[in-house]
């Protein structure tokens, strides 16, 4: 699975707010409910990403963390 906790987070904060700035008549007030599925460039490279309180306690991949902290931001 790519990314790690905090680019997963981050993303779906992203995607939220992309959604709520539709302002489409059907979408709840709250949070909204969804589910980004990500291909990466190999078969076995692949994330999915929901909203953030769908997810409370997400599960760690060690090479992504350990990815993230030598070059993320």
């Amino acid at each position: 699975m790519m990314f790690s906790i905090k680019e997963k987070r981050k993303i779906s904060e992203y995607v939220q707010q992309i959604l709520k700035e539709t302002n489409h008549p059907e979408l709840p007030d709250g949070e909204i409910q969804f589910l980004l599925h990500v291909d990466g460039a190999e078969s076995w490279s692949w994330a999915d990403i929901k909203n953030n309180s769908a997810v409370t306690t997400p599960s760690v991949n060690l090479w992504n963390e350990r990815q993230y902290n030598q070059g993320g931001d």
